[in-house]
């Protein structure tokens, strides 16, 4: 009896591991520069699908930015609580990659393909957008 409960028990820590390690959470973004921090996204799974919402922004002068530029139902709407990552699956063939979804950079109005990929065991995450063949990656840094 001692036996399948420490089997139990086992799985249960390596399925909490592996939560962990995945990409909902809390997130500082940093900018291309690698130093600057931009912003606090939050990624929650709803729906089976992942989305990241924009907490905090961390320069005062943004603080009350609307996403003019947008050109869906996010136009016009603030910044902070903008959902800025939509419908990232985990991938089926590669089970550390999430993809099929977008991602939107507020700044400038335009949405890309998007992979995230955890990293260094979960304690950043590499964010991909995509069009075409190009991309940009960004390094985030979990926060909770």
């Amino acid at each position: 009896m001692k036996h399948w409960i420490l089997v139990a028990a086992a799985l249960l820590s390596a399925g909490l591991a592996q939560a962990q390690g995945g990409p909902t959470g809390l997130w500082k973004t940093i900018d291309d520069d690698g130093k600057t921090e931009k912003s606090l996204v939050r990624i929650a799974e709803v729906n089976g699908a992942l989305v990241g919402t924009i907490e905090k922004i961390f320069d005062p002068k943004h603080l009350e930015s609307v996403c003019d530029l947008c050109k869906d139902d996010r136009k016009d709407k603030p910044v902070v609580g903008l959902q800025i990552i939509r419908g990232v699956k985990q991938d089926a063939d590669d089970r550390q990659l999430w993809t099929g979804g977008e991602i939107l950079d507020p700044n400038n109005g335009k949405t890309y393909r998007t992979r995230l990929k955890p990293i260094e065991g979960g304690k950043k995450l590499e964010m991909r957008g995509y069009i075409g063949f190009f991309y940009r990656t960004q390094v985030w840094v979990r926060v909770e």
